[in-house]
């Protein structure tokens, strides 16, 4: 399991610089003026994890396979696109697909690129995305309700049930607050789920800033960072220009380059520990001659759970897992060692994943 990730954005904020960089193709046109995304761009980049090398290295393994993340280059949103301006149908309805949003946001001056705000101010686009998006989800609850509403008149448990989950949505709406904000329990999280509600999506603003401020950020940054802490959001720096530069670079280029502008790493790294916290996504390993290869879960998911992952069966014909944490691995010099040492540990059902486990599962066929 990886994650899918929509980049959006009002148009001309470089959502499609970083799409191509990120992604290091030329698959989604870059270029100054509206809607030259037309259709949902979608592209695939291996996750780093250092980690993994390291486990492969010890283990010998002659192939490293890591977990990968989708990005989905969707169409520049505009003013009444949840009443069919611009490509507004066409945009949320590829929205619903994915599991959280990369919002970019223009944090940056340049009289050579038209900003179809007429000026910029990342706040105000923020909100312009976040309105079109809380409308529309009110269009979709009210058409839902209406129905339902008169159903759960004649008694209907289902039919009710639905109602008082919908009306927390609605609620929030009403009052130019996102869905995200509703306090769901465990229980209901399926269900709320189900509602495929836009604005119930976690967030990531992503701060496109020029080359100067990439390692700094501005005065633009800055307010964005107060924006996503008041509503619990995440937020990171990116020059998108900077990293479509480094797609170009050799490794030991773009560490040079990396270097003389003040970064440890590349944004993409940053985008994607942002959104594996955003999404609270943990990995773990399995381990061997033949291969290393990461897995991606949600965090607190269980080893039967997360055997699933690599194949139904597992799940299914779960029996025990073998676990050893990472740092006892690397410490014990692999499997045979961490055996030899007492830190394999052999683990049920019950066992919750941790980040960063090697894991051999044991099952029933």
């Amino acid at each position: 399991m990886g994650f899918k990730c929509g980049i959006v954005g009002l148009p001309n904020v470089g959502k499609s610089t970083l799409f191509n960089a990120l992604t290091q193709t030329a698959a989604a046109q870059a270029a100054n003026y509206p809607f030259c995304t037309i259709e949902p761009n979608v592209g695939e980049v291996a996750v780093p994890d250092p980690r993994q090398d390291k486990l492969a290295e010890i283990a010998g393994s002659k192939e490293v396979i890591p977990t990968r993340i989708t990005f989905v280059d969707i169409a520049g949103l505009v003013r009444g696109a949840s009443k069919g301006e611009g490509l507004g149908n066409q945009f949320l309805a590829n929205i619903r697909e994915v599991d959280a949003i990369v919002h970019v946001l223009r944090c940056f001056e340049d009289d050579d690129i038209t900003h179809v705000e007429g000026g910029v101010d990342p706040v105000r686009d923020a909100e312009i995305i976040e309105t079109e998006l809380m409308l529309a989800d009110l269009e979709s609850l009210e058409k839902r309700l209406d129905r339902l509403e008169k159903k759960a008149k004649t008694g209907d448990k289902e039919a009710k049930y639905l109602v008082s989950l919908m009306r927390k949505a609605t609620d929030l709406l009403e009052n130019g607050k996102p869905a995200r904000l509703a306090d769901i329990p465990p229980e209901q999280e399926k269900d709320w789920k189900a509602l495929n509600l836009l604005t119930s999506k976690p967030v990531l603003y992503v701060c496109n800033v020029d080359e100067g401020s990439a390692a700094t950020g501005n005065v633009f940054s800055e307010k964005v960072r107060a924006m996503a802490e008041e509503q619990g959001a995440g937020a990171i720096v990116i020059s998108a220009a900077i990293e479509e530069e480094l797609a170009q670079l050799s490794d030991e280029e773009r560490a040079e380059f990396l270097e003389s502008l003040g970064l440890h790493e590349a944004g993409l790294d940053r985008l994607i520990k942002a959104g594996y916290d955003l999404l609270d996504l943990i990995t773990y390993f399995t381990c061997g001659p033949k291969e290393t290869r990461a897995w991606t879960v949600r965090r607190g998911t269980k080893a039967p759970q997360a055997a699933g992952v690599i194949h139904t069966d597992f799940e299914k014909g779960f029996i025990r897992a073998e676990v050893i944490a990472y740092d006892d691995y690397v410490a014990c010099g692999g499997e045979a060692g961490a055996k030899e040492s007492g830190k394999m540990r052999l683990e049920g059902k019950d066992y919750v994943v941790q980040d960063g486990d090697v894991m051999h599962f044991r099952f029933a066929t």
